[in-house]
């Protein structure tokens, strides 16, 4: 089987580095790649699959936006069910470097999408799944197309087993440490510079889930990051301060809960909020892990030893 790319340079980009795309593309599927300028050969069991996902890779290509081996396996995955290229190029933002922020699953497509049509979306997986920095670029996106007035990052401050009140220094220099990821999305998106503006000008707000207690959160786009670590109370009495014109991400981890004795306000929470309308819980899992393989290597497995440990209880 042969296919044309439009052109020389395309292909180049599609065959990579030492030709590493292809031989990605080799590694996961029966099939054998030639490249020759822009006309490629296919060879093998996979051929007609094969095409279907380099035609997929070209149109991302055409885009503008880089391929990586992440990005060849989950088209690869998902070809049969869908166009992978309309899911890998929804720009979500644009960082400050001109780097495209994009969803690079199927699953991180649903989370951006539920945070587009939602007041409130719960996005709830493993560590690398890029729930944070998705919703910290959703919502500098909100705010700078004027959606929101600003941005408000909060967190539970129990990771370390330590009260606020024992850490040094005043109130920012002792939330700083727990929203710190928070703080490297931002600036990754906007850039240092502009990231000191927008809080001298209070556009960004950093705040202790503790401090929300009396507040109503009106034009503003809220982000609770680290929500295993609430109480139930607490999340009850956060999902009761939002107003008017306001979204809400919330994201968490259920196998990281640190709260003493671990009842988490994630628990059972999507149970309990079945009923109600513009709100929508989003899961992702280890295959949407952005990181190094190794780390889904990592959360699979632990998740298989959670798994052998309760079964044999």
């Amino acid at each position: 089987m042969k296919m044309l790319i439009s052109n020389n340079i395309l292909a180049a980009e599609l065959s990579g580095e030492q030709e590493l795309n292809i031989k990605e593309i080799e590694s996961l599927l029966d099939v054998q790649i030639h490249v020759r300028g822009n006309e490629i050969t296919l060879e093998g069991e996979d051929s007609e699959e094969a095409e279907r996902a380099i035609n997929e890779l070209v149109l991302i290509l055409e885009s503008g936006q880089a391929i990586d081996p992440l990005l060849i396996k989950n088209t690869i995955k998902m070809v049969g069910l869908e166009k992978p290229s309309s899911v890998f190029t929804d720009r979500v933002f644009t960082t400050s470097r001109n780097k495209p922020v994009v969803p690079k699953t199927e699953n991180q497509k649903k989370y951006v999408d539920s945070i587009r049509d939602n007041t409130i979306t719960f996005g709830i997986g493993p560590a690398g799944t890029g729930k944070s920095w998705l919703a910290v670029a959703c919502a500098v996106r909100a705010l700078q197309d004027k959606q929101v007035e600003r941005i408000l990052l909060t967190r539970p401050a129990v990771e370390a087993g330590e009260h606020l009140g024992f850490l040094p220094g005043d109130l920012m220099s002792k939330v700083d440490p727990y929203l710190r990821p928070l703080y490297d999305a931002l600036s990754d998106m906007v850039g240092a510079e502009n990231m000191s503006k927008y809080f001298e000008r209070n556009v960004v707000e950093v705040a202790p889930l503790a401090y929300m207690r009396g507040r109503t959160l009106n034009d503003c786009f809220v982000i609770l990051d680290e929500a295993q670590n609430t109480t139930p109370q607490q999340m009850m009495m956060f999902l009761t301060r939002i107003g008017f014109n306001s979204k809400v991400v919330v994201t968490g981890d259920s196998t990281q809960v640190d709260i003493p004795g671990g009842k988490s306000g994630l628990k059972g929470l999507s149970d309990i909020l079945s009923g109600v309308d513009d709100l929508n819980f989003v899961t992702l899992d280890s295959s949407d892990v952005v990181r190094h393989r190794i780390v889904q290597d990592i959360v699979d497995a632990y998740s298989v030893h959670g798994n052998s440990q309760g079964n044999s209880k």
